[in-house]
């Protein structure tokens, strides 16, 4: 049986940003697989390289100041590296969308959500206004909104945080991209709402087959929604594989950390952290991202970078832990 083509491949993808400070590092060989259908997770802490994963992956980030010197993105078997703004305008929307963190500065807020959908309705499609507001109130209904007169009309401010991103999920699925790219779409809501946002990018899972990246720093999230994971630091991801794997049996000191910082069953004098911070990328360290703040570091971490090391059934790290034989308590 062959094996189906995944919906988006990043290889070895470097991204750099030039500033009056200097040149600064932000990916240094990303290399991520999703399958169409799939929840990908991207966690770890804020400055790992997440978001800017995600913005490349769409073509976003601002020229000349932003460049991919080294490194392949493919979608559908489609190399993105090098395609022209025109051309990346047709895809957004289109093939690949993306929900941003809040809602209420993602939307316009001089225009009413029906607008704002069926612009984009319009744009791709080329269809008439009423075939566009049917495609508006489809979405809407698709994501649990009602297609009323009040929804349509109502500008953003007049929605809750949680309708807003509701909103929001619609006008990116309203053209019907197979690949959704969620940047913390949960975390500027209260907990009720943010339960019922994971709920709904799942159900979207199961009925439109959509593909998401979802980015998140909180690993309960990752626990509850994601097929996989790939945790990042410093612009490297250092572990991935199955989520349940990787969080029953984590094998990087750095997801190990991230794991026993989390405050289940804890007092608080018992809340463990991680010493330090995450590095300054105009300057990264050397060998292993995390040496200086790892306390199983030895002098390969150093001078080294790591290796991916396969630790089975898709489960792989980069750590000279696992190739040295050493392993961390």
């Amino acid at each position: 049986m062959s094996t189906p083509t995944p919906l988006l491949e990043v290889e070895d993808l470097h991204l750099n940003f030039r500033s009056m400070r200097g040149l600064v590092r932000a990916l240094d060989g990303v290399t991520l697989t999703l399958a169409p259908g799939e929840i990908l997770g991207l966690v770890g802490e804020s400055g790992c390289g997440k978001t800017v994963t995600g913005l490349s992956i769409l073509g976003l980030l601002r020229k000349p100041q932003a460049e991919i010197p080294q490194g392949s993105i493919r979608f559908g078997g489609r190399e993105l590296v090098g395609l022209s703004d025109a051309v990346m305008r047709r895809l957004r929307g289109k093939e690949i969308a993306m929900v941003f963190q809040d809602p209420l500065a993602s939307l316009n807020p001089v225009f009413t959500i029906e607008d704002q959908i069926s612009t984009v309705v319009r744009l791709h499609k080329k269809v008439s206004r009423r075939e566009a507001r049917d495609a508006v109130s489809e979405a809407l209904q698709s994501v649990g909104l009602p297609a009323t007169e009040a929804i349509l009309g109502s500008y953003p401010h007049q929605l809750s945080g949680g309708m807003r991103q509701r909103c929001c999920l619609a006008m990116a699925l309203s053209c019907g991209a197979p690949l959704l790219i969620a940047d913390e779409p949960s975390t500027a809501l209260d907990v009720t709402i943010q339960a019922q946002v994971l709920k709904l990018l799942l159900k979207l899972r199961e009925h439109l087959g959509v593909g998401m990246i979802l980015v998140t720093h909180n690993l309960g999230v990752a626990a509850q929604t994601c097929d996989r994971v790939a945790v990042m630091y410093a612009g490297v991801v250092v572990e991935s594989g199955e989520t349940a794997d990787v969080f029953k049996h984590p094998v990087h000191p750095y997801t190990k950390a991230l794991y026993s910082c989390l405050p289940q069953g804890k007092k608080v004098d018992e809340l463990a952290t991680i010493p330090g911070s995450v590095p300054d990328l105009l300057d990264p360290p050397t060998g292993c991202r995390y040496h200086p703040r790892c306390p199983h570091a030895f002098e390969k971490c150093v001078a080294v970078k790591p290796e991916v090391t396969d630790v089975g059934a898709g489960h792989e790290a980069a750590c000279h832990l696992l190739s040295s034989g050493r392993a961390a308590p």
